[in-house]
Formats: C-alpha cells, structure tokens, sequence
C-alpha cells in the first residue's frame, strides 16, 4: 500500500471503549489479510456489520475455460462482445484466466442496486471509458478514464457510473502490490520509481449512512457464493485507520522511463502479484540512440504468457488492432512487431499509445466469450507478403 492513513473519528487507542453521542458503542472490526499477519484497517461502524438477516444462495453463470490449444498466439477484440447484464458485476465477463488470475471485461451502464464482496483475492479494475464512484465502507473512491482502481480483498463495494464505463477487471487470487523493487526497506516509493505517494487517491470518508433496512451485499469466495441480507448499511463508518484499503492511479501520473535503447516491458511495470506482474505503456519519448529501433524486437517469452490490452493511440508495431482488442502472445510462440513496422518506425521519436499489460506465469486459458471475439487468423499477421509489408 501506499501509506499509513486515518479518515474521520477513531480512538485514541485501538480496542477500547469508543462511544456514540447517544452513549451507544460504536462497533469496531478489524479488517485484516493473511489472518492478522499482513496489512490491516481498523473500521469504526454506527452499528456491528455483522447483524445477518438471512443468507440465500446466488445462482452465477459458470465461466468454463479450454487451454489455449493449439497453442498459439490469438487476438481478441472484446469491443465486439455483447455483454450480459447493465451493471459492473452483471457484466463482467471473463475472456482470459489460470490459478492466479482471471482477465475479464465489464460495462457499467447503470450503478448496483447491491453490493458486492469478493474474498477470493485483490481486484484491480482499469476504467477504459466513463466516470463514476466507487462507494466502499471506507467512503467514495471517484474514477475517470484510464484510472487503476485497487480493490483489496473482502472490500464491501458498488459501482456507481455517472457516465457509462467500460472496464478491464484482473480478479487476482492474491495481494496486488507495488513491486518490491521500488520501495526501501521501510515500504517507501524510492527516487526512482515511476510514480510517487501522492499520486494514489484514497477514499473520501463521507458522514455514515445509520439507516437500517435490509441491504443485500452479493458475496463470492473462489467457487463460493451467497447473497447476504445485511440489516446495517454497509457504509456506516465514522472513521478508520490502517494499511489496507481501496485506492486509486491514473495513468497521466505515471512517467515511463525511457533510455538510449528500447526498455524491456518491466520498465514499464505498475504491479505485481502471485504470478502476475502489471505493465503500462503511456505517450513517452523514443530512445535516442542515433540509430535506435523504437518498436520492440522480437521476443520469444518462454515462461510466461503475455496479454496486452489496447486503449488508445496509434499502435505502431500492430496492424488490425482496435481498442478494446486484447492480443495473447503465448508461451513457446514467439512475436514481435509485424512485417514493414519496423522500417515505418526509424526516426519517430515519441508514441500516443495507451496500452496496459499483464505477464502470467502460468498459461492462460480460454473462456467462451474469448472464442466469440477472436480473430482467427491472427497468428498468420507476421507473414512478409510479396510486396513486402
């Protein structure tokens, strides 16, 4: 996480009596990850979050997924899927996924009439288009187009667009983190990091909601799911402090790191997690080696699977890519720019593009919807035709 914080009232002491003006207890719960070993919020409710009023089953669509075979390198062009539902969980639908995370897409075109809770592990949701809120216990975390939203495990949260948002959504089964080689020992951005403390936005902690009613938060846990009906609002914090709560990065702060030669993806890195490590790749300067190639050179990621996904920009080493398309460059196929792109791209000395990235080092499945929406002869776009591009 980025920082310690401390939003609204809380105790002087952690665990002791904290009283409401009415001489009632307020109800503290403690907000922790990896039993009470990691990260951690304290939260101070009106009334205990825990006041059940019944428990019922919530009958998901099932998302199989097929290994990517024959194994090759596909693309994917989501814009053109019909997604399900008019809100951000109804819709989201997985195209791309392992033991370690599920790549999904989602629209938004109407705010949750529920909440949600995902205990399985973190989520990191990147806003492609639209604006809205994100209303958790910890208060409204606002968002706008190319934000990364960080959303930490057991987060009671619901989407709320004010215009119509499509999402790129990592379900992680783990902790999304900064990577580690960008901290110091006390859990500090270094100088050389690509990003800063203040450039992550926290939850702004508005006045507790003390109505009671019943409030159905919809809760999934890997393969597990229920709906709970609540008899306390979700969002009846008076304050919290700690490590662990949700937050926000937009891409305009980040600042990519360039050099006199073309730098590997992990230069570009935002996050990590187990068996995922995040990249981005925003408008920055070419390299200025005099005879520099700016489009990447041809790779062959032997242990891991990569998956970019296109926002905006002209894509200068892909032909055929759109926004929205997401290419899948597999393990054991190599790739790299296509035919005539690196010629075309001598003497450039800056890029538009906006793209995000996921490595997964373990190999990729493929769910229905990916099948729907790929374009099946893209493993053939790096043959040289006769006139030779």
């Amino acid at each position: 996480m980025p920082s310690y914080l401390r939003e609204g009232s809380v105790p002087h002491k952690r665990h002791i009596q904290f009283r409401r003006p009415d001489g009632g207890l307020y109800a503290e719960e403690l907000f922790s990850t990896k039993g009470f070993e990691s990260v951690y919020c304290l939260l101070y409710h009106v009334r205990p979050p825990t006041a059940t009023l019944d428990v019922r089953p919530w009958e998901r669509v099932s998302f199989g997924f097929t290994i990517n075979e024959p194994l090759r390198n596909r693309h994917l062009k989501s814009a053109a899927l019909q997604l399900p539902g008019a809100d951000a969980i109804e819709s989201r639908t997985p195209l791309l996924g392992n033991d370690d995370v599920v790549i999904a897409v989602a629209d938004a075109r109407r705010p949750m009439d529920y909440f949600y809770r995902n205990t399985g592990g973190d989520e990191l949701l990147f806003i492609h288009r639209g604006s809205g809120v994100i209303e958790t216990q910890f208060g409204e975390l606002a968002y706008r187009e190319h934000d990364y939203l960080l959303v930490p495990t057991g987060t009671t949260y619901r989407v709320m667009p004010s215009a119509p948002t499509r999402m790129l959504v990592y379900e992680s089964t783990g902790a999304v983190t900064i990577p580690r080689r960008y901290r110091n020992e006390f859990g500090q951005l270094e100088e050389h990091a690509p990003y800063y403390e203040r450039d992550f936005r926290a939850p702004i902690l508005k006045p507790p909601v003390e109505a009671q009613g019943e409030y159905e938060v919809r809760v999934r846990s890997g393969a597990r799911n229920a709906i709970y009906l609540v008899q306390n609002h979700p969002c009846d914090v008076i304050g919290w402090d700690g490590y662990c709560y949700p937050y926000a990065f937009n891409l305009d702060e980040f600042s990519p790191i360039t050099g006199k030669l073309h730098q590997p993806p992990p230069a570009h890195s935002t996050f990590e997690a187990p068996g995922a490590a995040f990249c981005a790749f925003v408008p920055r300067l070419f390299d200025y080696h005099p005879l520099a190639i700016p489009v990447p050179y041809n790779h062959s990621s032997v242990d891991c699977d990569e998956v970019l996904y296109y926002v905006s920009g002209n894509f200068m080493s892909r032909r055929g890519v759109e926004e929205g398309s997401l290419t899948l460059h597999a393990a054991g196929a190599p790739h790299g720019p296509q035919p005539g792109a690196v010629e075309q791209s001598l003497g450039k000395k800056s890029t538009d593009e906006i793209a995000v990235m996921v490595d997964t080092f373990k190999p990729l499945m493929l769910a229905q919807a990916a099948l729907e929406c790929e374009d099946p002869e893209y493993f053939r776009s790096w043959v040289q035709t006769t006139a030779g591009v």
